[in-house]
């Protein structure tokens, strides 16, 4: 394998890795919906949907 064969696996495998851990960060949080898909952060007092 030649070294730009090498330094292409592992720029992929870079992407694939910082991909993978900052995509944690787009979960939906935790909290029960109404029939809308809806509810309301107690916190805030804002009304979302998902």
């Amino acid at each position: 394998m030649s070294m730009e064969q090498t330094l292409m696996k592992l720029s992929a495998i870079l992407i694939a890795v910082l991909l993978s851990i900052t995509s944690v960060t787009v979960f939906a949080h935790s909290g029960g919906t109404d029939s809308k898909g809806c509810h309301r952060n107690h916190k805030t007092n804002d009304y979302h949907c998902h």
